[in-house]
C-alpha cells in the first residue's frame, strides 16, 4: 500500500490547479494525516450514474485532475469500442454550479485533443438536453456537468451512451478500468473550447428541436390559452426558469407567476438547505408564501438542473398538499394512458415502467387498462435502456417513473425530464379544472378507481459507508454472523434475515446485494444485483413492501414503504406503526449515529 506521503508527491505533481494544489500543501504542512487519506487513499468511484461529490483537492473529489482524468478514460474507451466515435462527436453541457463551466471546458479539452468533433453547449443548460442532442445528432456519447438536487459543495459528470441513455454495465466498469489506464493529464488547456474548429456550439439550434417535440405533446392548446389558473413556479435557484418559461409558451400557457427570490441561477442556493423539492415544506416555503400572495392553488418546481418535478397543491382549508413522487406518476401515467386511448391505438402495445421501489399502483392500473407494465432497477440509466428494449419489441412506451419525482413522457429522451412534466401536468390541471375538479379530486377518483395505495418514503443520513455496511450485515446475517462452513453454500456467512416485523410475518425477502430472492425457485434473484450498493426488499403478510437501500450520490439510507387497502385511514395508521418499527427494530438510528430526515 502507498504511503500518504508518495500519495501527496503525486498529486502535487500531477495537479496543475493552483487553488486545490495548496489545499494538499496545506493539509501536509499541518500533518492533517486523517484528512490526507480521506482526500487521496481511494479514488473517486466511477460508476453508472458517473461521478459525484464534493468539489475539493483529492483523488476522492471533484476537481480539475479527476474530470481530465475520467475524460481521458472515457475518450480512450470510446475510441477502443465506438471506432466512428470521433465524427460522431460527443455532446456537453453544463449547470450553473461553481465549477461547472470549467469541468465542461477541461472535459472538451480533453476530446478535442484527440481529433473529437465536440457539440459545446455555451450557457446554461437543464439536463435533459445533453441527451437530447444526442438523439438528434447521432452523437457517441453525452457529458452533463452537474451534481442535480445535492448541497451546494457538490458537483458531478453524468455520462450518456451512444443510444442517449445513462451507461449501465459493463459500460462503467469498462470506462472506470479506462481512467486508470490514463492519469496523465494530456491538456490542461481551456482555451481550445474558443479557439478550435472542432469545438461547434449549436445550443440553440438543439433547442428550437427539444421545444418543437415537446410541443407535440400538447393536447388542448385552446384551452390553455384562455386558461385562468395560476400557477407559481420555482426553480430553486436552478437553470430551470428560462426553459421552463419557454415549455409554457409553446402549451400556449398564460406566464407563470414566479417565487422571484429562486428565480436565478445561483450556485450558493441562498434560501434552502437542500435544493430538492422532494424536501418538502422547508423547501418550497418561499413558493408557497409566493402562491398564497398572489392567490394561486398550484405550484410547481424543478430541481436545480430541471430534470425532476414537483407538485403542490392548495386544499379548502388553506393547508398545502405536497403530492409525492408515486402520486405524479400515476397521475401522469393516467394522463398518458387517456391520450393513447383517445387515438384510437392498440392497447396492448402501450407500455409503461416504474422502479422497483416505486408504487404498485401502476401495476395494478396496467393490469385494470390491459397496457404493458415493466419494473426495473431504481435509476433512469434502467428504466430508459428497458424503454429502448421494449421499443425494439414493437411496444410504444409513453411514460416511465421513479418515486424520487423522475419522469419520462412521450419519446423525446429516454430519461426523466422535469420540463415535459411541469406542462403535461399543468395541461391536465386544466382539463380538470374545467371538470370542476381538483388534482386532489382526481387522485382519489383514481384511488377508488384502482385501489389505495399509501406509502411512506424517507431516510436517514450516515457519512461513514462502514457504519452502512455493518447495518446492511446485522439485517441480512443478524446481530451475530455464523460462518458458513457448507461447502455447497452460496454465501460468507449463514443468512438471518428477520422474520417479523412490527409484529407482521416477513413472508418474502429479496437481497439485490447477494442476489437472493425467496420467489425464485433457486432463490436466485432474477434483476441485476451489485455487490458495491445495498438493497434489501421485505414483504409482510398484510401486503406491505419495504425496500431499505442505499443512494448511489448521497450519504443516505433510504427506505420506501408501500400498503394498499380498501380503507386509506386505516391502511395509513398501519403504515405509520410499520415505519416505526423500520427504524426501531432494523436501522436503530440512536445506536449507529444516524441523523434524522429534518425539512
Amino acid at each position: 500500500m502507498a504511503s500518504i506521503d508518495s500519495l501527496v508527491q503525486e498529486w502535487l505533481r500531477l495537479d496543475k490547479n493552483p487553488t486545490t494544489k495548496s489545499e494538499i500543501e496545506n493539509l501536509y504542512a499541518d500533518r492533517n494525516i486523517e484528512e490526507l487519506e480521506k482526500r487521496l487513499r481511494n479514488r473517486i468511484s466511477f460508476g453508472t450514474a458517473g461521478l459525484r461529490s464534493n468539489m475539493e483537492a483529492g483523488f476522492s473529489r471533484m476537481n480539475d485532475l479527476t474530470v481530465i482524468q475520467a475524460s481521458q478514460g472515457l475518450c480512450m474507451y470510446l475510441l477502443d469500442t465506438l471506432p466512428t466515435s470521433v465524427t460522431k462527436g460527443v455532446v456537453i453541457g453544463h449547470d450553473h454550479r461553481h465549477n461547472s463551466e470549467r469541468f465542461a471546458k477541461l472535459t472538451a479539452a480533453i476530446f478535442i485533443t484527440k481529433g473529437f468533433t465536440v457539440y459545446f453547449y455555451r450557457g446554461l443548460v437543464h439536463t435533459p438536453l445533453v441527451p437530447f442532442g444526442v438523439k438528434r445528432l447521432g452523437a457517441s456519447c453525452g457529458i452533463m456537468i452537474t451534481a442535480s438536487h445535492n448541497p451546494k459543495q457538490d458537483n458531478g459528470y453524468k455520462v450518456y451512451w451512444e443510444n442517449a441513455c445513462q451507461i449501465i454495465s459493463p459500460h462503467d466498469k469498462g470506462i472506470a478500468q479506462s481512467i486508470l489506464n490514463n492519469l496523465e493529464p494530456w491538456t490542461w488547456d481551456t482555451d481550445l473550447v474558443d479557439n478550435n474548429p472542432l469545438c461547434i456550439d449549436n445550443v440553440k439550434e438543439i433547442s428550437d428541436f427539444y421545444f418543437e417535440e415537446l410541443k407535440e405533446l400538447s393536447q388542448h392548446g385552446e384551452d390553455n390559452a384562455s386558461s385562468k389558473i395560476k400557477f407559481v413556479y420555482t426553480a430553486m435557484h436552478g437553470v430551470g426558469t428560462s426553459v421552463a418559461k419557454r415549455a409554457f409558451e409553446v402549451f400556449s400557457f398564460n406566464p407563470f407567476i414566479s417565487t422571484k427570490e429562486q428565480e436565478e441561477p445561483d450556485p450558493d442556493f441562498p434560501t434552502v438547505a437542500f435544493p430538492n423539492p422532494e424536501e418538502g415544506k422547508g423547501a418550497l416555503a418561499l413558493a408557497i408564501k409566493t402562491a398564497d400572495e398572489n392567490d394561486a392553488r398550484i405550484i410547481f418546481a424543478n430541481d436545480p438542473d430541471a430534470d425532476r418535478f414537483g407538485v403542490s397543491e392548495k386544499k379548502k382549508n388553506g393547508e398545502w398538499d405536497i403530492f409525492s413522487g408515486n402520486q405524479i406518476g400515476i397521475i401522469l401515467a393516467s394522463t398518458v394512458l387517456e391520450n393513447y386511448k383517445a387515438q384510437g391505438k392498440p392497447i396492448n402495445k402501450l407500455a409503461m415502467l416504474a422502479s422497483t421501489v416505486s408504487s404498485k399502483m401502476l401495476g395494478k392500473m396496467a393490469k385494470t387498462e390491459g397496457f404493458y407494465f415493466e419494473e426495473t432497477l431504481t435509476g433512469f440509466k434502467w428504466l430508459g435502456n428497458k424503454a429502448i428494449d421494449l421499443h425494439q419489441q414493437g411496444y410504444e412506451v409513453l411514460f416511465a417513473y421513479e418515486e424520487a419525482i423522475g419522469f419520462m413522457i412521450g419519446n423525446i429522451v429516454k430519461d426523466k425530464d422535469g420540463i415535459s412534466a411541469l406542462v403535461v401536468f399543468a395541461e391536465l390541471a386544466v382539463q380538470l379544472n374545467k371538470r370542476g375538479l381538483t388534482v386532489s379530486e382526481y387522485l382519489e377518483e383514481l384511488y377508488n378507481k384502482y385501489g389505495y395505495f399509501v406509502g411512506n418514503n424517507s431516510y436517514f443520513i450516515c457519512y461513514s459507508p462502514q457504519t452502512i455496511n455493518k447495518i446492511f450485515n446485522k439485517i441480512r446475517y443478524g446481530e451475530n454472523p455464523t460462518k458458513s462452513l457448507e461447502l455447497n453454500y452460496p454465501y460468507s456467512y449463514q443468512l438471518s434475515y428477520p422474520s417479523t416485523l412490527a409484529g407482521h410475518k416477513i413472508t418474502y425477502i429479496r437481497d439485490l446485494t447477494i442476489g437472493y430472492d425467496t420467489s425464485k425457485p433457486d432463490n436466485k434473484a432474477t434483476l441485476p444485483t451489485s455487490k458495491s450498493s445495498h438493497m434489501i426488499t421485505f414483504g409482510l403478510e398484510n401486503g406491505c413492501i419495504l425496500t431499505l437501500r442505499t443512494s448511489g450520490t448521497e450519504p443516505k439510507i433510504k427506505y420506501y414503504l408501500e400498503l394498499s387497502g380498501k380503507d386509506k385511514e386505516e391502511a395509513e395508521r398501519e403504515l405509520h406503526k410499520i415505519t416505526k418499527s423500520v427504524a426501531d427494530e432494523l436501522l436503530e438510528p440512536e445506536k449507529y449515529g444516524l441523523v434524522y430526515r429534518t425539512e
